[in-house]
């Protein structure tokens, strides 16, 4: 009886193991987990720390309704910043996410942010991750190294067989969960240092189509950066990774750009006249695959995530939470003197600030 007992057992691990395995979900689906890091689709926050929501007085400068961590709750994998000297400050201080310019909008230190994020990941051993750094005032790879080590992030990052040569394989997401190497990094723009390895210079391993759009027929898959790929073909044939750049712009005071809310529920929809999910269609069929990151303003709206879903064919994704689709409301009662703020900040700002990029 017991051997009749322990081979009807053991007859039934096959299926077990695979139920196991097939409930095992790697960026919220079972279905990327043994999918090449290159060949997936990943939700990007575009500016993820710059908030419009009140503890910034619905700043204009901000690109998001909400921080980074409820971002990647709602399954964005795909963080980007800017980050800026702020004067005065030594140290861990001295690198702030700054929107433009620090007289415009700080939202702390790069280290703080970062430690949010691991944070994080710690607490969802499942994911991979990136972050995509905006080296705005030139800051050296110890510099930023420094950041990532003062969070202990750097402990679970990535680093590429070769810093200058894209991959001919990229790992897969399981391979990086289970190599706890879950934090993909990249800089725009740094050179390559060997001391940190895992800080990958974005224009060696990336392309990006253009950012500066103000209207939803301004879209193209074409790339624009680096300058050197001219063409579609050009830059199919280097082997980089496509980073499609999809929100748009309203020309403001002094005719400077900030992130357009007013049109985000139509940029960030599945279809029509400059929707995400038409522009991701279209980019597919230029190079024959989806982009690998698609970088969204106000990702909520939308919601952007359907469209990053059905490039991915993922139909019953897991482990999120779900974050509402409209616009947050402001407080008048305290919101127009911030807002009188948020303009004077401009003003103050103006002489310094460029067209904000990522």
């Amino acid at each position: 009886m017991f051997l009749r007992n322990l081979l009807q057992a053991s007859a039934i691990l096959p299926f077990l193991y695979a139920t196991s395995s097939a409930q095992t979900a790697c960026n919220n689906s079972p279905l990327l987990c043994n999918r090449a890091y290159n060949n997936i689709t990943h939700l990007g926050a575009h500016d993820s720390p710059f908030l419009r929501d009140q503890t910034t007085g619905f700043s204009t400068s901000g690109n998001q309704n909400y921080n980074s961590t409820v971002q990647l709750d709602a399954g964005v994998r795909l963080l980007s910043a800017q980050v800026h000297k702020k004067n005065g400050t030594t140290g861990e201080d001295m690198w702030h996410l700054c929107h433009s310019s620090c007289d415009l909008l700080d939202m702390g230190t790069l280290a703080n942010w970062l430690r949010n994020i691991s944070t994080w990941m710690n607490n969802n051993p499942n994911e991979v991750v990136t972050v995509l750094i905006v080296d705005s005032d030139d800051a050296t790879p110890a510099q930023l190294g420094a950041q990532f080590e003062a969070s202990g992030i750097d402990k679970i990052a990535y680093t590429p067989p070769s810093t200058e040569t894209v991959p001919k394989t990229w790992p897969t997401l399981q391979s990086l969960i289970s190599n706890g190497t879950r934090l993909m990094t990249f800089v725009a723009s740094i050179t390559a240092d060997p001391a940190v390895p895992y800080l990958m210079d974005e224009f060696s391993f990336i392309f990006e189509n253009d950012f500066e759009n103000e209207s939803p027929t301004d879209y193209k898959c074409t790339p624009n950066r680096p300058s050197a790929l001219k063409t579609a073909e050009q830059a199919a044939d280097s082997g980089k990774m496509f980073l499609m750049n999809h929100f748009l712009y309203s020309s403001g005071l002094f005719g400077i750009q900030t992130p357009n809310e007013t049109y985000a529920n139509i940029t960030n929809a599945q279809t029509g006249l400059g929707s995400l999910g038409t522009a991701i269609k279209t980019c597919t069929g230029v190079y024959s695959k989806p982009p690998t990151f698609v970088l969204t303003d106000f990702f909520n709206r939308g919601p952007a995530m359907a469209s990053v879903d059905d490039a991915n064919g993922v139909t019953s994704a897991t482990g999120r939470t779900p974050v509402s689709t409209e616009p947050l409301e402001e407080d008048t009662t305290s919101g127009v003197m911030k807002r009188q703020g948020n303009i004077f900040a401009v003003v103050v700002a103006v002489v310094a600030a460029v067209a904000f990029s990522i």
